[in-house]
C-alpha cells in the first residue's frame, strides 16, 4: 500500500498539473484575442485624437481671424468723400474715371497716406435708375465704378488689403427730376474707417 500511495500521488499530481496547464493556455488565448481586438481600436483612437487636435488648431486660427474681422468691422468712422460733384462725373452707364476724377483721387490717396496708414476704405458704388432698367445691371454698374476707383487708388499706393468695395446699384439714391439730380446718383462714396 505504501507503493500504491506514491503512484496515486503521482497520478493526482499529473492530473492537477494538466488541469493547471489547461487554465494557463486559456488565459493566454484570451489575452491574445483581447490584444488583437484592442490594438486596432487604440490606433483609431490615437488617429482621432490627432485629427481633433488639428481641428482644434484650425478652429482657433479661424476664431482669431473672425475676431480680427469683427474688430475691423467695428472700426470707427473717420470721414467720407463723395465723388459725384462737378469735378467727378461718371458718364451715363459707364465706369470710366475722368481726368478730374483722377485728380480728386490723387488728393484723396495722398491724404490717406499722410493722415494715417492704418485706415480702411470702403468704396460704395451707385447707379442712377435712369441709366439702367434692370436692378442687376445697376448693381453691376455700381460695382464697376467702385472697382475702377479701387484700382486707381491701388496704383497710387493704397494697399488692396485696406480697400473694400460694395455696390448699392440704384438703392439709396435720391429721386432725380433733372440732369443734375441724375448725375448726383452716378456716384462713388469713399468711407474711411479706423
Amino acid at each position: 500500500m505504501i507503493q500504491r500511495l506514491p503512484k496515486a500521488l503521482i497520478a493526482s499530481a499529473a492530473v492537477l498539473a494538466a488541469a493547471s496547464l489547461g487554465g494557463c493556455a486559456t488565459k493566454k488565448y484570451v489575452a491574445e484575442t483581447v490584444d488583437s481586438h484592442v490594438a486596432p481600436v487604440a490606433a483609431r483612437v490615437a488617429q482621432h485624437d490627432t485629427q481633433l487636435a488639428s481641428l482644434d488648431t484650425r478652429t482657433n486660427d479661424a476664431l482669431q481671424r473672425a475676431d480680427a474681422a469683427g474688430k475691423l468691422a467695428e472700426g470707427k468712422f473717420v470721414y467720407s468723400e463723395v465723388l459725384s460733384d462737378d469735378s467727378v462725373k461718371f458718364p451715363k452707364a459707364k465706369a470710366t474715371l475722368t481726368p478730374e476724377a483722377m485728380a480728386r483721387l490723387d488728393a484723396f490717396a495722398s491724404k490717406l497716406k499722410t493722415d494715417n496708414r492704418n485706415v480702411y476704405v470702403e468704396i460704395q458704388g451707385y447707379a442712377d435708375p435712369g441709366e439702367t432698367k434692370a436692378k442687376g445691371v445697376a448693381l453691376r454698374l455700381g460695382n464697376e465704378r467702385a472697382e475702377a476707383v479701387k484700382r486707381y487708388l491701388n496704383k497710387q499706393g493704397v494697399p488692396l488689403n485696406r480697400i473694400a468695395t460694395i455696390s448699392y446699384g440704384s438703392e439709396d439714391v435720391t429721386p432725380a427730376t433733372d440732369a443734375q439730380g441724375h448725375q448726383a446718383n452716378r456716384r462713388v462714396v469713399l468711407v474711411v474707417m479706423a
